[in-house]
């Protein structure tokens, strides 16, 4: 499956909304799968333990993978310093998303996260030079209304969940761009075998910081699996989606997540849907709708616009 991007990763090509959003869509569904997995195993693991054996097995998905398509030979050194620091972002916002997920409500915690598209707008136009239309901004300016209507600040109290969560955000938005500027030059099997051995060193060492690295059990292996799979699947749909559409196209995207896990919370954690998230993820989903029409015809009009 990692051919798709086995030839001249920085070619440029027009960009394609449509393909991204089902890019997207498989994200969305292998990160409501960590949730619910991160919670079952956060009765046996702290978030650096989940993180250190997610990486495990997403390293060796990767090396086996590659090996069979032929890939290997795409993992270079040239942009180390990036990919260190792409890495180091995401396992920040990683653990905090963990441990928000166990603390706060599954739907609170997502549309707090979904702070991170409005982030990586900003960052966009900063750091890839990306143009910030104001249909973008509209769009924007509409997912984040959706999510004040989901979370309704001074309803409740502030919590340390909601914190997390928030702050994850960002750190998630500085992953996409970092990504995004590696798509340029490298292919995601060079992405995602740095993304895993990277942060299975880091891991490791704050694990074993206090020499106490806890084992899970045998019950609890299932969960593991599924966090491991599920954070390298959502990692290759995100970084193909990524490299066929600019940042600020496929990140309001990701706000799709938001519903989805308000129906998993409300199955499986007897979470109430309350009408917020409703409303609010009618307005989200109205921002990506305007995000994707409105790319799509720029991309008409001037395939390198985007």
């Amino acid at each position: 499956m990692m051919r798709q991007t086995a030839e001249a990763p920085g070619a440029a090509t027009p960009a394609q909304p449509l393909r991204a959003a089902v890019w997207m869509l498989g994200a969305i569904v292998a990160f409501s799968a960590m949730a619910v997995a991160g919670r079952a195993a956060s009765l046996e693991l702290d978030t650096f333990e989940m993180m250190t054996y997610r990486s495990m097995i997403g390293l060796v998905v990767v090396l086996a993978v590659a090996s069979w398509a032929g890939t290997l030979r795409q993992v270079t050194t040239r942009h180390l310093g990036v990919q260190f620091l792409r890495n180091l972002s995401h396992f920040t916002g990683q653990n905090l998303w963990f441990y928000a997920i166990t603390v706060a409500p599954l739907a609170l915690v997502f549309a707090l996260e979904f702070t991170s598209p409005l982030w990586t707008m900003i960052f966009a136009a900063l750091f890839l030079g990306e143009r910030l239309t104001g249909w973008k901004v509209l769009a924007g300016v509409m997912g984040f209304a959706g999510v004040l209507i989901v979370v309704q600040p001074g309803a409740q109290p502030v919590s340390m969940g909601m914190v997390a969560a928030a702050t994850a955000a960002v750190f998630f938005a500085t992953t996409a761009i970092l990504t995004k500027r590696l798509t340029r030059t490298e292919s995601i099997t060079c992405i995602l075998f740095w993304l895993t051995a990277m942060q299975l060193v880091i891991g490791l060492i704050a694990c074993l910081w206090d020499g106490d690295m806890a084992v899970p059990s045998v019950a609890m292996l299932p969960w593991i699996a599924v966090i491991g799979l599920g954070g390298l699947t959502a990692h290759f749909c995100l970084t193909n989606a990524l490299s066929i559409a600019p940042a600020s196209v496929v990140m309001p995207m990701d706000f799709a997540r938001l519903p989805a896990i308000a129906v998993v919370g409300m199955l499986f954690y007897a979470e109430a849907l309350q009408w917020g998230v409703v409303v609010g993820a009618i307005v989200i989903f109205g921002a990506n709708y305007l995000n994707i029409l409105t790319s799509q015809r720029v991309s008409r009009q001037s395939p390198q616009a985007l």
